[in-house]
């Protein structure tokens, strides 16, 4: 799909410098300009070009195609940097793609390959921390210094802030999908066994509903419905997404206390149907333990292109990311 290059759409990015931005997926990458005032200019989704070993270039030369699309369409709008967001596991301070398995790159230098491309500068990260990026500064988790922000859709990942600051751990911070809540619990994606991902993540409350009933499904969403109308294994998959959601949480509870987690994605749309039994949950499991808020993300949709285009921004005043900028 790709919407009309012409459209306008406000974000609350504030003004500052013009900058272009990507947020790549598994299956589409979205794009878009940011002017001075801060509008989303030509807001496109488009296929993730796959290819498999070459599909870390084809991605590269759609983002050049997409940028000079926009210097054709808007041509008195001049990105002074862009911001790339990609999946998979990635080393933000070397500007490196370190491995997406199921993409077929590892070891991909995105920052400087895109920079040559280009001819700006490039802020390049994970697309799960460039939407909590965008909830950190200007979103849920704005009002916090220690939080973490779960996105949970087909997978389950996060980011991270202690002090103010993000920790990235070389790329490796964040992973919570692949934190361990049943031991030799079911198969995961990456090969291990047990992993919250492969208990709580949309896809496989959708998955698990379909090996025990044999039955297609439309989703996590379907599933819900089904358990809400009185379905006792929706209601018994469903349960057990919320009491492994909750274990995670009580694990970063007990090693970071952190003020606040703020969950995004397509599994925090069920909004008190989540957030209801996940809190009850949680507090079950807790004992001495400061109790963080559980709020829902607040940016939406577009969060990654947001956090891209900040960080793009940070590039051209500070010549490296902030953490977090001055309230005006």
């Amino acid at each position: 799909m790709s919407i009309r290059p012409e459209h306008r759409q406000a974000s609350p990015v504030g003004v500052g410098e013009t900058v272009v931005a990507f947020d790549v997926g598994g299956t589409d990458m979205k794009s878009a300009l940011f002017d001075t005032h801060g509008t989303l200019l030509g807001l496109r989704r488009t296929s993730t070009p796959l290819s498999g070993e070459h599909t870390a270039e084809a991605v590269l030369d759609r983002v050049a195609e997409i940028t000079a699309d926009y210097a054709r369409e808007f041509p008195g709008v001049v990105p002074r940097a862009a911001g790339l967001l990609v999946p998979g596991l990635v080393d933000d301070d070397r500007g490196i793609g370190v491995l997406a398995s199921n993409l077929g790159w590892r070891d991909v230098p995105f920052k400087r390959l895109a920079e040559e491309r280009l001819g700006v500068p490039v802020a390049f990260s994970h697309d799960v921390r460039g939407a909590g990026e965008a909830e950190f500064r200007l979103g849920a988790a704005r009002p916090f210094t220690d939080v973490a922000i779960m996105v949970i859709g087909t997978g389950i990942a996060g980011a991270i802030f202690v002090d103010g600051h993000p920790h990235l751990a070389g790329g490796f911070a964040g992973e919570i999908g692949h934190s361990i809540v049943i031991p030799d619990g079911p198969l995961c994606a990456c090969g291990g066994r047990g992993h919250l991902e492969a208990i709580a993540s949309a896809g496989a409350i959708a998955r698990r509903y379909n090996e025990r009933t044999g039955l297609a499904v439309d989703g996590s969403r379907d599933v819900l419905a089904r358990a809400q109308a009185g379905d006792e294994i929706a209601g018994a998959v469903w349960r057990e997404a919320i009491e492994a959601l909750a274990l995670s949480i009580s694990q970063l509870v007990a090693l970071l206390a952190p003020d606040a987690v703020v969950i995004g994605g397509g599994l925090a749309q069920a909004g008190p149907a989540l957030f209801d039994p996940l809190i009850a949950e949680l507090e079950r499991l807790l004992t001495f333990h400061r109790r963080p808020r559980l709020v829902p993300a607040q940016i939406g949709e577009n969060a990654g292109l947001i956090g891209a285009a900040l960080r793009a921004r940070d590039l051209v005043v500070n010549g490296a990311p902030a953490d977090r900028p001055v309230a005006s």
